[in-house]
């Protein structure tokens, strides 16, 4: 009898999937038409929930899941809302929607006012739950190399 390989810990897994939040079916993110996630089991590569709930599956199997905040993007920081001056911004002129990186990670500009910008430092799913929709299609040992390295290499990995 074989036995069928499951996903765990330094497992190159590749998956299809569908991100909606729960209370308005609105797709945040999906890999339809686009080459499937690529990502090395147990690294740190993905949000907390999304490997776990991924656990003990094999190719072929179709996963549903809903995180809550805490195991996706965590909870909503209030004191992740900054103003800035506008002339911090240099040569970019600010605009909403906006999203730039600084020295303290990405930001959104969510204000701009003659002289000040708000920005948030929240991951703009920051406190809301998500649900999932995957499908494991691909899945192999990784090598010592992606494993040292801390992320899956080849197609759909990362190039070196």
């Amino acid at each position: 009898m074989i036995k069928m390989s499951t996903i765990e810990d330094n497992k190159v897994v590749s998956v299809h999937y569908t991100g909606t939040l729960p209370d308005s079916g609105e797709i945040f993110d999906s890999s339809e038409g686009r080459d499937p996630l690529t990502f090395l089991v147990g690294h740190k590569q993905m949000i907390p929930g999304f490997e776990r709930e991924l656990m003990g599956s094999k190719v072929g199997d179709k996963v549903e899941f809903t995180l809550t905040s805490d195991d996706a993007y965590g909870e909503y920081n209030p004191d992740a809302i900054q103003q800035v001056p506008k002339e911090m911004f240099g040569e970019i002129t600010p605009e909403v929607g906006m999203t730039l990186e600084s020295d303290m990670g990405p930001f959104r500009v969510t204000i701009v006012e003659d002289e000040n910008v708000t920005v948030d430092f929240n991951h703009a799913l920051a406190g809301k739950s998500l649900t999932f929709n995957v499908e494991i299609v691909e899945m192999r040992d990784a090598s010592e190399e992606e494993i040292t390295h801390g992320h899956a290499h080849g197609p759909g990995g990362h190039h070196h």
